[in-house]
């Protein structure tokens, strides 16, 4: 798979403007230090940017050199030409998109595709690709429509008629791949179709750039960078080709590399390293080249990639990004976008009300055995839904809660007194025709915050999420553990109990577990629990066993037995498990 590492590729995208301006001698001196640093398996040679078009014989000398090193040559283009040579033709856009209905623009675009596809046998297109244009023209064919049926009408013809079909026209083996952004809500929005652009591509990219997650105009916490990849090779199964990050916003060496471990922790079959420019003499390279063997080494053997499914439909958005912070607290997700039916325990945020069906889908899913978990913003959007179907009585009722204290209902010992305040909404539901197993209040009034009710054979549990989403990572251990408990199934028998690590679970059984580098940059004790009897937890590299403990508790009137393990995890510093009898 790689000349380098056996689990993914090193691949890194040279920009036009870079092209344009580099000689031999500067083509050399990069190539040889990511060589050294990072090892290079591929390069995505872009052809087309903004009012640049690499001439020939520049594209042939940069092709030509990395072949001989050995180097995999892919082409690559960004749609942001409004007009050949730059022509300012007086639109208002972001990013100086293009204008999908302007006459000449669509014929410069079909020559683009044309010109990478006669020297490239895989063209990749940087996420620039979407249209936001609403000039004259765009209005006038929009007509009745609303923009986004509009966008995603003109986009997918487009895709066909301008991109893949004229590139396969002079190149017939040609491989067209389309890169998605890292902000998936807003895909719909812009004409970003992963639903109907899989029988016009024949492979996909996914952003996993996260940056500063603190200041990214995109919200973005740092898991982004494992769940996108699962979204999308869930996706298009066999079809994601890899993940793609950069340097920018990424003020500390560990907030660089943490993108890289997420991306292939996801099972990105390739690591692109935005861009040829930006790393060259960057230190940010050379930990990178330090980590990149380590990350190899814990990925041999582990097999797929497996979570609580998480269903996310294509063309939807609410509660944006908060199965990302769950994945923040330990919780291992699997985002998809079709209906895990099969699953023995599924999540479903906001997000999921973007199927018309969910409600009829959860019916059947509780009904014959399925436990689901709900969050207050998908009840807040469907509670008459779910008070129809039956499903729930709960109801928000648009109050908040100032939350100081927390009970854990079925611990004798389960309180947690004088914690800084955190706001919640209020739930309200029928005492006894549901169950609440954690509550939060302040005072002598308190709401539930984790609730559960039954219907059929299977389960629904009412997750109450703050109204400041990262307001997640400052609840107590023992707070998020009473939920974490309700995704123990057969598919997932571990859970762990800490903030601001993530737990990532493998097919084979291994557990990679990593403490992000944020203001608490202190080791912390955690605790691995397991509903399966074990006698301990084996540091796979090391080879250091930890000693299993068994606990017995109560939890809803049902007894509860689990195996426990205290490990600490430090900041930055990636661990594998495996569990031993």
């Amino acid at each position: 798979m790689s000349s380098h590492y056996r689990n993914f590729k090193t691949v890194v995208y040279i920009p036009a403007w870079v092209s344009l301006g580099i000689t031999t001698d500067g083509l050399k001196a990069g190539y040889d230090f990511i060589e050294k640093y990072i090892g290079l398996d591929k390069v995505y040679l872009e052809t087309h940017r903004g009012d640049i078009d690499i001439a020939e014989d520049k594209l042939m000398m940069i092709k030509g050199f990395l072949e001989d090193k050995g180097v995999e040559v892919s082409g690559g283009i960004t749609t942001i030409i409004e007009r050949p040579g730059g022509k300012d033709d007086g639109k208002r856009r972001i990013f100086n998109t293009l204008c999908y209905t302007d006459p000449v623009t669509r014929e410069a675009l079909k020559q683009i595709s044309i010109d990478a596809a006669k020297h490239f046998d895989e063209v990749i297109l940087d996420d620039f690709y979407f249209t936001n244009c609403t000039c004259e023209s765009c209005i006038k064919a929009k007509g009745d429509r609303d923009w986004v049926t509009f966008r995603r009408e003109l986009m997918r013809e487009v895709s066909k008629e301008l991109i893949a079909d004229p590139a396969r026209s002079v190149n017939p083996k040609v491989k067209m791949v389309i890169k998605y952004p890292n902000w998936r809500e807003s895909f719909h929005f812009t004409g970003y179709l992963p639903g109907d652009q899989e029988d016009i591509f024949d492979a996909t990219y996914i952003g996993t750039e996260t940056r500063s997650p603190t200041y990214a105009d995109q919200h973005l916490p740092e898991y982004l960078s494992y769940s996108l990849v699962r979204f999308m090779d869930n996706a298009w199964p066999g079809k994601c080709g890899g993940g793609w990050f950069d340097t920018y916003q990424c003020w500390s060496i560990d907030r660089y590399l943490e993108q890289a471990y997420l991306t292939a922790f996801a099972g990105a079959k390739e690591l692109m390293h935005f861009q040829w420019g930006d790393l060259i003499d960057n230190p940010f390279v050379c930990a990178m080249g330090l980590q990149l063997g380590r990350i190899d080494d814990m990925l041999e053997g582990t097999g797929r990639p497996v979570g609580i499914p998480v269903y996310i439909p294509h063309a939807s958005g609410g509660e944006n990004h908060l199965e990302m912070r769950l994945g923040m607290i330990g919780i291992p997700v699997e985002p998809t976008p079709f209906f895990p039916a099969n699953a023995p325990k599924l999540l479903l945020t906001e997000t999921a009300l973007g199927d018309s069906d969910i409600i009829d889908k959860l019916v059947k899913y509780t009904e014959k055995g399925g436990d689901a978990v709900i969050t207050t913003g998908f009840l807040r959007e469907a509670n008459d839904k779910l008070w129809k179907a039956g499903l729930t009585e709960a109801r928000l009722t648009g109050k908040k809660f100032n939350v100081t204290r927390y009970h854990i209902t079925g611990d004798e010992a389960g309180y947690i007194e004088h914690r800084e305040p955190v706001l919640f909404p209020e739930i309200i539901h029928g005492n006894n025709e549901s169950w609440s197993l954690l509550n939060g209040g302040d005072g002598d009034l308190h709401t539930s915050l984790f609730l559960r009710s039954t219907y059929g054979r299977g389960r629904i549990y009412v997750l109450s999420v703050p109204d400041n989403d990262a307001d997640l990572y400052r609840l107590p251990k023992a707070v998020t553990d009473v939920f974490k408990r309700a995704f123990i199934s057969p598919d997932n028998d571990t859970y762990i109990s800490g903030r601001n690590i993530s737990m990532f679970t493998y097919s084979d059984g291994s557990m990679i577990m990593y403490k992000y580098v944020k203001p608490d940059i202190n080791p912390s004790h955690v605790t691995v629990h397991t509903s399966k009897k074990v006698d301990g937890l084996k540091d796979v590299v090391t080879g250091e066993v930890f000693k299993a403990r068994e606990v017995r508790f109560r939890e809803d009137f049902e007894p509860v037995t689990e195996y426990l393990v205290d490990i600490t995890l430090a900041p930055g510093i990636i661990k594998k498990y495996v569990w031993v009898n």
